[in-house]
């Protein structure tokens, strides 16, 4: 196994209880490329179904591990002639099997793919694609009702390192049947550009490598005990790295099935899981909590599942016992960042229900994992609150073209500070209290949302919360808290308040409720949080 310890660190605990957590070397990470493991996976288990899901022509579409290879092989060469190694395609579609075959084309080909969210509006496509100088767009014709098409045509001619603009209707341009000798590609070269989701506004291109996407996949599988060759249902965006790495790799990793959804839809998600024998559930809360209502209501046979991976906000406690007495699934809740390709953290089957439903668990191996005051960058001790740092295998390579971001994300020891707050135990677990960004400072009192959030979602008539600052003459900032509703009392902002005086300090009381029917979300299921203060600060 390769040396990934870095230089002049040690990791030997100190006595002093601090919030730092060493890396566990106990398991090996993987030398394979994203493509060389698919020639592996293809060797091992040339039969096993791969891939299922609907091609960009709308007919359903099934592969086997040998049939995505020679696919993938095909893509690989048809972009060998379209580019150099190391130039950049860009992918602009939804959840077409034609994305996970590009990303398995162009990882063979050693170019680096440019991960694009399919609702973006011509100036956003027209940023990214000059922002990453991408030689060659890939499109799908449609996206529901938006004509990608007709947008990809118009905002070409803008962008001068263009040059192909391929649709994915035409597959004789963008592959080729031709033995092309495929370059080496090393593991530690880029594979792969993301633009950050927009919680904050402005996008940054992060950068990653193949040792990141195959490890990170691989560990994340393993520490979920996730079996060998199981299916795995995708409802998720492949343009994000929940999808394209973890719902994608991680099935590679296992030798297993991924079935995409093009769209989600809870009671399609359910056929698809009892037609397709599905284990494992790739999931955000929204999309659970659909189809745990959907399961409520078909009253039918429940899917064989055995694990559910849920992402990027807190689970209620509610949610995860239905799913354990619905289908009888362990569910696991994961923390990480596109920045960490994308997980750090997550819970494990043998933790116990407080640890599963407070924290998001212990850091995958090879990661170190510390809690520092933001303020003076120091360790923090045991239980105390900071800032979330990590250093290990799955980090960036860059915030492309913007080393000013990069240097002000990770310090000169090399640690990534990821602007999420939260606080160590004595195991390792991570329990999250907030994002930096999203502190509430209330008459000089530090409040962090996730606290307010957690409590809230107890109440039986909240189905999701979201808590922010606004601007008041008095105490600086107020706390307001945002809900959606399962159901609705006759005085709930009333009978929420008073809920959540009888779990939180005063300070941390909300001074008002405000009840919507739905928040503005990115499309990995993360409130826009400055969106919604936007929003009320309008009204």
């Amino acid at each position: 196994m390769a040396d990934t310890s870095i230089p002049g660190h040690t990791e030997t605990m100190t006595s002093a209880p601090e919030s730092y957590r060493p890396a566990d070397r106990c398991i090996d990470l993987t030398d394979h490329t994203v493509g060389s493991l698919l020639e592996l996976r293809a060797a091992q288990a040339p039969d096993r179904t791969a891939l299922v899901g609907t091609g960009h022509d709308g007919a359903p579409r099934r592969y086997t591990y040998r049939e995505l290879h020679d696919e993938a092989r095909r893509i690989a060469s048809g972009l060998a002639e379209l580019t150099e190694p190391g130039e950049f395609v860009a992918l602009w579609a939804p959840n077409l099997v034609e994305w996970p075959l590009i990303e398995y084309g162009a990882a063979l080909a050693g170019v680096v793919l440019v991960a694009l969210n399919p609702v973006l509006r011509p100036e956003e496509l027209r940023y990214a694609l000059d922002h990453s100088g991408a030689v060659v767009l890939l499109h799908a014709d449609r996206s529901r009702d938006y004509d990608l098409a007709e947008v990809a045509q118009q905002v070409a001619g803008q962008c001068p390192r263009l040059r192909a603009v391929i649709s994915l209707g035409s597959p004789e341009r963008y592959t080729s049947d031709a033995t092309t000798d495929l370059p080496p590609v090393d593991q530690l070269s880029p594979v792969m550009l993301q633009y950050t989701s927009g919680t904050t506004g402005t996008p940054k291109g992060v950068l990653l490598h193949h040792r990141a996407l195959v490890n990170d996949a691989k560990l994340t599988m393993e520490a979920a005990e996730i079996e060998e060759g199981s299916v795995c249902l995708n409802p998720l965006p492949m343009f994000h790295t929940a999808a394209c790495v973890i719902s994608t790799l991680g099935p590679l990793s296992i030798g297993g099935c991924m079935v995409l959804m093009e769209r989600f839809d809870p009671a399609a998600a359910l056929a698809a899981m009892r037609d397709e024998q599905v284990r494992v559930l790739m999931s955000v809360p929204t999309v659970l909590g659909a189809i745990v209502e959907a399961a409520v209501a078909d009253g039918g046979q429940p899917p064989p599942l055995r694990t559910v991976l849920v992402g990027a906000s807190n689970v209620p406690s509610s949610m995860i016992e239905t799913v354990e007495q619905r289908f009888g699934a362990s569910v696991h809740n994961l923390f990480g960042q596109t920045e960490l390709s994308p997980v750090l953290t997550l819970t494990r089957r043998s933790d116990d229900r407080r640890d599963q439903v407070r924290s998001v668990g212990r850091p995958l191996p090879h990661v170190e994992c510390k809690i520092v005051d933001p303020a003076t960058g120091e360790t923090t001790p045991l239980g105390v609150p900071g800032e979330i740092c990590a250093r290990g295998f799955q980090q960036l390579i860059e915030y492309y073209r913007n080393p000013e971001a990069t240097a002000k994300a990770v310090d000169p020891d090399g640690w990534l500070h990821l602007g999420d707050l939260g606080s160590m135990d004595e195991r390792g677990m991570i329990t999250l209290t907030g994002r930096l960004k999203d502190l509430i400072i209330r008459g000089g009192e530090n409040i962090a949302p996730a606290e307010i959030e957690s409590c809230l979602v107890t109440h039986r008539s909240v189905l999701d919360a979201s808590v922010i600052g606004l601007p008041d003459e008095r105490w600086g900032e107020i706390v307001v808290a945002v809900v959606r509703l399962r159901d609705r009392p006759t005085d709930v902002e009333a009978e929420l308040i008073e809920h959540c005086r009888a779990h939180l300090a005063k300070f941390k009381v909300p001074a008002r409720v405000v009840v919507v029917e739905e928040f503005p979300m990115t499309p990995t299921g993360k409130v826009q949080k400055f969106r919604l203060r936007d929003q009320l600060l309008a009204d």
